[in-house]
């Protein structure tokens, strides 16, 4: 069992940072019907490894396991071609980005 910790650790860390992705995503989404106007560098400097809000000791419901969550829509409305572009300037020529 000793050699499967490594591997339960990345799962959990995976788990954790597609739920943040996923509540990043639902606030911008958010903003925007809101109408503000999200800036792309702004979200660059968001870290999806966030563990503040994890009580790792604390009690848990699972009643929520039985809830089906409602379809997730990915696309953001947000144009990230400046940073593409930025990093691709920066690259240099020849270099990929």
């Amino acid at each position: 069992m000793q050699g499967r910790e490594p591997s339960l650790n990345a799962l959990l860390t995976n788990a954790v940072i597609f739920h943040n992705a996923l509540d990043i995503a639902e606030i911008v989404h958010q903003l925007l019907e809101e109408g503000w106007e999200i800036d792309p560098e702004d979200l660059a400097h968001i870290p999806p490894y966030l563990t503040e809000h994890i009580n790792r000791f604390g009690e848990y419901s699972t009643h929520e396991f039985g809830i089906q969550p409602d379809a997730y829509d990915p696309k953001l409305d947000v144009d990230f071609t400046p940073l593409r572009e930025q990093d691709l300037a920066a690259a240099g020529p020849g270099q990929a980005a």
